[in-house]
């Protein structure tokens, strides 16, 4: 019989195809004895088997879900609807080749009011489990039943500015519980239905959401874009949920195990305080750099490090993390290959032959053509740059959350950048925050700009994959999408006006700066990269005669000036293949 679901302790990292990466890569830190919280695996066949078999679920799936989420109650000592221990699940995706944010999650299955009602009256027990709550019905109602967030957030935005409010963890249980009120209204409102309160019909339509979000339009225009086929389909993750959102000793991060946009072998990521995880990655709050968590929460700080070293070198590749710490315990939830800037990646490649983790030859594996395409993307010209600062054309800054410069009008939706970019115009994408639904406005934009959210936020992410300039949190400017306008001070910039932006300092300008290439030459790590690849390409090659000949293989340039003979000298060319006299009379 075909076999559908596994835990945790039955797969391992080269079990990809079948687990996708953020299964196989629980799997593997599984088995390492990390600490990772007990859970199982829907494999990708089952989600073939879903869509082949007109969106349902395989004949004997529930059933093994059934018994590998007994095993899961075990393991924890919980369960699943249980009010006197109860268990919470994550739902989430994971396909074989990583797609970041572009499928879905719901969080906090199982919880219903019957959990509530047993937390009793403790302010604290109150709070956490309304905050699961509320969290649980918004995921539930956008991912599975398809209802517009902003149905959510503008009651949440409604109470907090009633009660004066400045952020979600200053609500108290009575305020949440208001929330919680109204979410369930809206939700009956839209859905025609009330929410569901059987911890089982949440978990299957969490599963069957999750499958059905691999063709989802975003899902399907990144495969697009990333010539990743459409066939695979994705694996759902469903584990036993921990909580960064229960209270002062607890937090949600990501972390990276080398910088991402520079590729300094350092530890770079972010963190918020009591919240969980979609909170960092969504960018509606803008987190703290990961190395304040040394400050507030040390042995948990600590014992993440280790683990960082562990996992790279392990995987010998840069590690993206997911992390949570309840009430000061620690847990990971994720790793995968992290992605990185086309400068990073050099560097990193080149400091790990250095450090002795991989061979040259591993290390020209992992930087692509286009990535050298990118690493020739212009920079702002010094001198018309310093012009628009004496104008006072500065408007702010944010973190430099991937590198390049880009100028282009200013777009306030995705839909608008699409329209604007098709027409040929250039355009920066400038939004409150992302999400996954803003992806088909980040693929054709030239830059990405936001006022919230962090450099492991999702646009942050999904900009450095692209090979894009990106600029977050750049909480000097005001973006009102429903005005059309951004605001800075006491300036007002209005959509479609020219924007430039800095993705390599965070700087954010008014106007269009004028670009040059990159000088690739100085790039010392480049160079040595591009030099290996000249040392291997020629390597001695068997003569189909039997005789020993050199390979031989060069890049030659078309050159027409003494200054594209000194150009191509310079990256590396050998010769000159190409020369055309008429050419030169146009000078």
């Amino acid at each position: 019989m075909q076999k559908w679901v596994y835990l945790f302790s039955e797969g391992h990292k080269d079990m990809r195809d079948l687990l996708g990466g953020k299964g196989a890569g629980l799997a593997e830190m599984t088995r390492a004895e990390l600490p990772v919280p007990p859970g199982f695996i829907i494999s990708t066949a089952a989600c073939k088997a879903y869509f082949d078999s007109g969106r349902r679920l395989p004949e004997d799936l529930w059933d093994e879900v059934l018994q590998a989420l007994q095993q899961v109650e075990e393991q924890s000592h919980r369960r699943f609807g249980d009010p006197t221990a109860p268990l919470l699940l994550s739902v989430r995706s994971g396909a074989a080749f990583s797609m970041p944010g572009m499928m879905d999650t719901v969080l906090n299955v199982g919880m219903t009011p019957r959990l509530i009602e047993r937390a009793g009256g403790r302010e604290e027990s109150q709070r956490f489990t309304l905050d699961c709550y509320r969290r649980l019905i918004q995921m539930f109602g956008h991912t599975v039943k398809g209802m517009d967030d902003a149905v959510f957030d503008s009651i949440l935005s409604a109470t907090k500015d009633r009660h004066q409010c400045a952020s979600d963890t200053a609500l108290t249980a009575a305020m949440l519980d208001e929330i919680v009120s109204a979410y369930r209204r809206a939700y009956r409102d839209v859905v025609g239905e009330d929410f569901p309160d059987d911890p089982l019909v949440q978990l299957r339509q969490a599963v069957e959401a999750v499958f059905a979000s691999w063709y989802g339009k975003r899902a399907v225009d990144y495969r697009n874009f990333n010539k990743i086929s459409h066939d695979l389909g994705t694996a759902v993750n469903v584990m036993a949920m921990v909580f960064g959102n229960r209270g002062a000793h607890s937090a949600s991060g990501v972390a990276f195990t080398r910088d991402p946009a520079s590729g300094e072998k350092a530890l770079y990521g972010e963190y918020l305080m009591n919240a969980q995880g979609e909170d960092v990655v969504a960018g509606i709050r803008t987190p703290r750099p990961i190395a304040e968590l040394q400050r507030d929460l040390p042995e948990a700080y600590s014992q993440f490090c280790k683990i960082c070293r562990m996992l790279e070198h392990h995987y010998k590749d840069m590690q993206d993390l997911e992390f949570t710490i309840e009430q000061g315990r620690l847990f990971i939830l994720q790793t995968r290959t992290g992605k990185r800037t086309a400068r990073a990646a050099v560097a990193i490649a080149v400091d790990m032959v250095r450090e002795g983790l991989i061979r040259k030859q591993d290390a020209l594996q992992r930087v692509a053509p286009e990535q050298i395409d990118q690493l020739m993307l212009p920079v702002f010209k010094s001198d018309s740059k310093q012009k628009a600062l004496v104008a006072g054309q500065w408007l702010g800054s944010g973190l430099n959350a991937s590198p390049g410069a880009a100028s282009g009008a200013a777009a306030l939706d995705a839909d608008t950048a699409k329209q604007w970019a098709e027409a040929g115009r250039a355009v920066i994408l400038v939004r409150p925050e992302t999400t996954p639904d803003d992806v088909h406005g980040m693929l054709p934009a030239v830059g990405i700009l936001t006022q919230r959210g962090g450099a492991t936020s999702h646009a942050a992410v999904v900009a450095r994959g692209l090979g894009k300039p990106c600029v977050t949190g750049c909480e000097m400017l005001q973006v009102d999408v429903t005005r059309r306008e951004i605001r800075a001070g006491d300036r007002c910039i209005r959509e479609g006006e020219p924007l430039s932006i800095d993705g390599t300092t965070g700087e954010v300008f008014l106007g269009a700066i004028e670009t040059v290439p990159a000088d690739v030459s100085r790039e010392g790590p480049l160079v040595e990269l591009l030099g290996w690849a000249d040392e291997i390409c020629r390597k001695p090659c068997r003569h189909e005669k039997g005789g020993v000949v050199r390979a031989g293989l060069q890049v030659w340039a078309n050159a027409d000036y003494p200054r594209d003979a000194m150009t191509a000298r310079r990256f590396g060319a050998r010769g000159i293949g190409l020369c055309r006299t008429e050419h030169m009379f146009f000078e």
